[in-house]
């Protein structure tokens, strides 16, 4: 009889893998379920939106990584309902019962309730959002080689909101292409007139790290012509205008 416990593990991010990796093979017996069937390295999504590297640089398949866990099945499927009181979860290819579960599935983008910034916004949170992105500048700059007057100008505006360590590398990434490739590429667009502006509702970039790191980021950003928006507040977007708490502003991002 097996005496091993059955731990299922929901979400293959770096809680989840780091876990099924490092649960004993002799104790535990690891279902591993995620609704894509690799590992996405969130840190660098940032780069792909840029187009820096390509998607498959960031993309780890499960079972190349686990290739040596003999413990560990993984299963391609999407958690639908938790039965705590039998120790069964759903999934969109069935029922499993476990011993322990662990629900590793990270977090979603906080719009604070406006639908509207919702709809209309751009996320980053899964190597499909960073090529969502990408695709989007790159036909935004083919659209900017045909557009005059106000059109022109919003196409000529690019907004981030979140002076997290994601925001500051995607503001300083774009900082680079513009001022290094984007005017070898499309020789024929004043890319002086291209606007990269980092919103943030605290007082500082990088919030969360030290005040030396706060002072740099800062310093480097606005060095590489970032427009630095600090205790200030994105209100409202419907896909052109931009509200903030202090003022108004043309955007397409």
């Amino acid at each position: 009889m097996d005496s091993k416990q059955k731990v299922i593990i929901v979400g293959g991010g770096f809680a989840g893998i780091q876990l099924a990796r490092r649960l004993d093979k002799h104790l535990f017996d690891v279902m591993l379920i995620d609704k894509i069937n690799h590992h996405q390295f969130q840190p660098l999504f940032y780069q792909v939106a840029t187009s820096q590297i390509e998607p498959s640089s960031i993309s780890f398949p499960f079972r190349h990584i686990l290739k040596n866990k003999s413990n560990v099945l993984i299963r391609m499927a999407e958690l639908t309902q938790v039965h705590p009181e039998q120790n069964r979860i759903s999934t969109t290819i069935g029922d499993f019962k476990y011993d322990y579960l662990v629900i590793a599935i990270g977090c979603k983008t906080n719009f604070f309730g406006n639908q509207k910034i919702s709809r209309h916004s751009f996320t980053l949170k899964t190597t499909y959002d960073a090529i969502k992105i990408r695709n989007h500048i790159l036909q935004t700059f083919e659209n900017i080689a045909s557009a005059n007057g106000m059109d022109k100008e919003g196409l000529l505006n690019l907004v981030i909101v979140g002076g997290g360590a994601t925001g500051v590398e995607m503001a300083g990434a774009f900082a680079e292409i513009k001022n290094n490739i984007l005017p070898k590429d499309y020789p024929r667009i004043d890319f002086s007139k291209f606007n990269i502006t980092l919103v943030e509702g605290t007082k500082d970039t990088l919030n969360n790290m030290s005040s030396k790191a706060q002072k740099a980021s800062r310093t480097y950003l606005q060095k590489m012509g970032v427009e630095l928006l600090t205790e200030t507040f994105v209100t409202d977007y419907d896909g052109n205008t931009l509200v903030l708490s202090n003022e108004i502003g043309r955007a397409h991002v």
